[in-house]
């Protein structure tokens, strides 16, 4: 499976998809979406009138490429600091509201399914990764892949080994300084 999102800048890539995935009737906006924050670390709701389009698109993106991603992770991406006045600042978790339903909506469309055996989560199913490699924007000029030359490291000699080849050479110092001092 070629992960071919990797070469689409994602700044032009998310309003794209976010474009495509307004033209599905499952994803639509609740009521309650624009009364709500999208975490404990905002001080008010989203203004942007197409956030919930590109918050999904932006899920979407996330489930292509890393695999199998629960809630949880996904209101970790999402979080931010916490302005807590005078005190240092502090990280908290987006809310989960907004990404259980994106999901939900996603799962009725069938662009989602949810894995339950190893690992616990939601993953784009053959139908989602299609939606998204469909989308067509400019690629990013900073990357390209047909130049790429694969140069492999020299091998790293393990600690033990190291430590034994230092411990030799300081042994060998020593015994020759003790030959020096004698003569």
């Amino acid at each position: 499976m070629a992960k071919t999102i990797f070469t689409k800048d994602p700044v032009k890539f998310i309003p794209a998809l976010a474009e495509a995935l307004k033209k599905i009737e499952e994803f639509e906006v609740p009521e309650w979406a624009m009364y709500v924050k999208s975490g404990v670390s905002r001080e008010r709701p989203p203004v942007d009138d197409d956030f919930w389009y590109t918050r999904a698109a932006s899920i979407l993106r996330q489930l292509y490429i890393k695999g199998v991603v629960g809630v949880g992770k996904l209101r970790t991406r999402y979080g931010s600091r916490k302005d807590r006045g005078g005190k240092p600042d502090k990280f908290k978790k987006s809310g989960g509201k907004i990404i259980r339903v994106i999901l939900q909506q996603a799962e009725a469309a069938g662009l989602v399914e949810k894995v339950l055996r190893l690992q616990h989560g939601r993953r784009l199913t053959a139908a989602g990764r299609d939606l998204l490699d469909s989308v067509e924007v400019e690629k990013s000029e900073d990357l390209d892949f047909d130049d790429l030359k694969v140069v492999s490291k020299p091998k790293v000699e393990s600690a033990e080994v190291a430590n034994q080849s230092v411990k030799e050479e300081v042994e060998e110092a020593t015994e020759e300084e003790i030959k020096e001092d004698k003569e």
